[in-house]
């Protein structure tokens, strides 16, 4: 695991744990994972779903909040921000030790709201008073309706994880909202974290579909290169959003930079190396989420070496080359932003049907 402290300390990148279940916090197995340099962890409602059915480790709680008589949607949030708390005390050490730069837990609105600015606010407000810790993210999508959300709840000095990111111009929309957000705080900003996490390996699944579609010889060079190209292009808007007067003045204050944050880094093409979408976006202030298996991966044969900023010229060529033989990629955002909450909507639908059968089971 000395690639994952490595990582960090020398090449300013946090890797973060993409993976939630009770199981790692009854076994110390969490703890382990920080120990050996993990420094943050995020979850979803596919995450929740998969861990939640996927064992009896919930069994009891579950029969305790039955017995309470609660809706079932208060018992899944229930059962959540068990998990969600336990890894907040795990990583609490790393946010104290760090000043604060690190340690964070990711817990999601509701994914049925993603379209829903007012609702947005309310939810992600109620989680972070609720929960009331430093170290919490609440998740946020980047949708047309989200990014209002994103910047009230900087303004009111939250942290927020922006998720499900799939296009440049999108990102430009929440890198400004989180400035303004900052600008427009009453409070301190230095307390104030967050991250734009964009979803990696799906833009290559679905672009490389389309390439493959078109056949031409010049569209199936492009195969496996959208994806790190617009991670490149993506932290050159980074750089460029952070720096300069505007942002010097917020700097002076004590703000911190929102960290671009790569998601959806496994290997979805065998025929890809499986540590392709984390060698080759290493950089300063950013975060890398990894299911276990990549982080094992990394861990054994990954490769150390300054990457998000190099070759940029590259990924522009690249760009304009998938324009030109037709690919659409503000096409390729939007159909993955709405399959991206839809898969949130129904892992989230079918963990109440399966928790609410489950229920009368019980009752029984």
């Amino acid at each position: 695991m000395e690639r994952l402290i490595r990582l960090s300390e020398e090449f300013g990148q946090s890797p973060w744990l993409d993976n939630l279940k009770r199981g790692y916090l009854t076994t110390g197995e969490l703890a382990r994972l920080r120990d050996t340099g993990i420094r943050g962890q995020t979850s979803n409602p596919t995450i929740f779903q998969k861990a939640i059915e996927g064992s009896g480790d919930y069994d009891e709680q579950f029969r305790s909040l039955i017995a309470s008589g609660e809706n079932i949607v208060e018992d899944y949030w229930a059962l959540v921000l068990h998990d969600i708390n336990g890894a907040l005390d795990v990583f609490a050490p790393v946010y104290e030790s760090s000043g604060g730069a690190d340690g964070f837990v990711s817990v999601e609105v509701a994914p049925d709201i993603a379209n829903d600015t007012d609702a947005t606010v309310l939810a992600a407000r109620h989680l972070h008073e609720t929960i009331n810790r430093p170290n919490l993210m609440v998740k946020i999508p980047a949708t047309a309706a989200g990014v209002p959300a994103i910047r009230q709840m900087i303004s009111e000095g939250r942290n927020i994880n922006v998720t499900l990111i799939f296009s440049l111009q999108r990102y430009e929309e929440v890198l400004e909202a989180y400035v303004t957000g900052l600008e427009a705080g009453q409070g301190p900003v230095r307390n104030v974290a967050s991250v734009g996490s964009f979803f990696i390996s799906r833009v290559d699944t679905e672009v490389d579909r389309r390439l493959e579609a078109i056949g031409s010889p010049a569209a199936l060079a492009l195969r496996g290169k959208a994806a790190l190209a617009q991670g490149k292009l993506a932290y050159k808007q980074f750089q460029e959003k952070f720096s300069g007067a505007r942002w010097e003045a917020l700097a002076g204050r004590g703000a911190r930079v929102q960290r671009p944050l790569w998601a959806s880094t496994s290997t979805k093409n065998p025929a890809y190396p499986d540590t392709y979408y984390v060698d080759n976006l290493i950089g300063p202030d950013t975060v890398n989420t990894l299911p276990d298996a990549t982080i094992e991966a990394f861990a054994d044969h990954g490769t150390l070496a300054r990457t998000v900023d190099a070759g940029v010229d590259e990924a522009e060529a690249t760009w304009q080359a998938l324009h030109d033989v037709g690919v659409d990629m503000d096409d390729v955002a939007r159909t993955l932003e709405e399959e991206g909450v839809a898969s949130f909507t129904k892992s989230f639908d079918e963990l109440i049907t399966a928790l609410d059968t489950k229920a009368q089971e019980l009752k029984q």
